[in-house]
């Protein structure tokens, strides 16, 4: 081995012993994002599980919105992220400006006339052996219309299955999907080249081959709201909100191409 190989080597190492922050991995991610949409005009009213409600209308680039219940807001004015990520599904993201380190995050389908709300907090201290962004989940169903098909739900369904997301032509991770409670991911190409964790996760199905799936970093204050399109797209749209390199909470756009690599099927005892 040349002496430039073995530079190469310990500068790779030294990549993998020095962890990226969240700001520093997330420049970026959004490159193959689906494009935006602006909702203005549009009101958009739902009922959570829980009894309380939520309201937005939107404008070109705000939406004004209220909220019952343990989201609690009363005619605030936030900027919004919204994608349509099938002709009649929806991702929206309210990064909010009126509560610093917190995002509210709805995806629904007007199909079915059902949909998922994420909260998503960031902790004021950080304590060791936990997630400091946590994340609360609500199925919801739109107002004015009947609902149909199935209620949204925590799911199973990609347990054993392992893909490859590209988010750019520098971002390139793998996920396994361990259990109803963690997944593994590597990153293959980027910043965060070498490094890999098993992190907290929850997976809920909107619709037929559709998917909210959010993780919440240990190492890294941060966590993440997708929707997976597994259907014919192969397509996946998120945000993330983390603490960045200068101590602020920051808000951030994600999304790009699925490649299946394979689903491992379990023969007898399940994982949790």
């Amino acid at each position: 081995m040349t002496d430039a190989q073995i530079a190469d080597l310990r500068d790779e190492r030294r990549g993998v012993d020095e962890w990226a922050t969240y700001d520093e991995f997330a420049a970026g991610i959004d490159t193959y994002r689906l494009p935006n949409v602006s909702l203005e005009g549009r009101r958009l009213a739902l009922t959570l599980d829980d009894g309380s409600t939520l309201t937005a209308r939107f404008d070109a680039e705000t939406a004004t919105w209220s909220a019952s219940g343990v989201i609690g807001a009363s005619d605030a004015r936030d900027p919004y992220d919204a994608v349509q990520v099938r002709k009649d599904v929806f991702f929206l993201n309210l990064p909010l400006e009126s509560r610093e380190r917190e995002a509210v995050t709805i995806v629904w389908s007007e199909r079915t006339g059902r949909g998922i709300v994420a909260h998503s907090h960031i902790d004021a201290e950080r304590v060791e052996g936990e997630p400091q962004v946590k994340q609360d989940f609500y199925a919801v169903q739109l107002d004015g219309g009947e609902a149909s098909g199935d209620t949204p739900a925590e799911s199973r369904d990609l347990i054993g299955m392992r893909n490859l997301y590209r988010y750019s032509p520098e971002h390139l991770y793998e996920h396994v999907y361990m259990s109803t409670e963690r997944y593994a991911w590597q990153n293959l190409q980027g910043v965060q080249r070498g490094h890999g964790d098993m992190d907290l996760s929850t997976v809920w199905k909107l619709d037929e081959g559709l998917y909210l799936f959010c993780f919440r970093e240990f190492r890294i204050s941060v966590a993440s709201v997708w929707l997976h399109d597994l259907g014919y797209n192969l397509m996946t749209t998120g945000i993330f909100l983390g603490i960045n390199g200068r101590g602020e909470s920051e808000h951030s756009r994600a999304g790009g191409h699925i490649y299946p690599l394979g689903t491992v099927k379990y023969p007898d005892v399940q994982p949790v």
